[in-house]
């Protein structure tokens, strides 16, 4: 994959996101309005994807972002579940996102769907876990989306670390969008391009009450939900 400025700012907004997210877990020392099930899925989209830096090397940049992908999410874990006195704090009665039958059950049957599809019974595992994690990233913030509604009134670090996430992904949109014009060899991904969009625009009601709150500097507080 080649470098530009979408891609970069986009992998520099993911990274924020985790560091703002290990800050607040260390300064604050509670996991009110975290969600584990969250970051259970991405680390499961992060393994499944990266299993190529176990077969194919494309770059140093790429090698270690890949790592500290799975690295960071196994601690923001690690320390929520584990970790006192933050794991006495965590909410499993708010985290409650059924994640293994609503969100990897259906992924997983989408994704051998796809690939059933595009490539008949010669499917090979690495392509279809890479499809697998593609339609899991997608919707892998419900958990923490739904957390935050539940608890309304969201903690500043909270808010910006789930904002920098959901830059990420729309960065991303962007170099798509870059390399299409830029590089005549550029290979389109309609499912890439399609899981994207879908998960940008879970963020859409969150990015809407989280520049409301930040215009007025009032308390970054989500509507009840109907």
């Amino acid at each position: 994959m080649s470098m530009n400025i979408f891609r970069l700012a986009g992998d520099m907004s993911h990274v924020f996101s985790i560091i703002v997210l290990l800050l607040r877990l260390r300064v604050v020392k509670n996991a009110a309005g975290i969600s584990v099930r969250t970051h259970e899925l991405f680390l499961l989209v992060f393994v499944t994807r990266y299993l190529d830096l176990f077969t194919t090397f494309y770059s140093l940049y790429n090698s270690c972002m890949k790592i500290l992908y799975i690295c960071s999410t196994s601690l923001v874990i690690y320390t929520i579940k584990f970790k006192e006195p933050i794991a006495s704090t965590y909410d499993r009665a708010q985290d409650s996102f059924l994640h293994w039958k609503f969100a990897v059950a259906p992924a997983f049957g989408i994704a051998v769907i796809t690939e059933l599809f595009q490539h008949g019974f010669s499917i090979g595992p690495l392509d279809l876990l890479w499809t697998f994690s593609i339609y899991l990233e997608a919707i892998a913030i419900l958990p923490q989306l739904i957390v935050l509604q539940r608890y309304r009134e969201v903690e500043n670090l909270t808010g910006n670390y789930v904002f920098f996430m959901g830059a990420y992904r729309f960065l991303y949109i962007l170099n798509w969008i870059y390399r299409s014009y830029h590089e005549p060899y550029y290979q389109h991904h309609f499912v890439v391009y399609f899981c994207g969009v879908l998960q940008t625009l879970l963020y859409v009601d969150f990015f809407y009450y989280y520049f409301k709150s930040k215009g007025k500097g009032g308390k970054f507080t989500l509507p009840t939900a109907r």
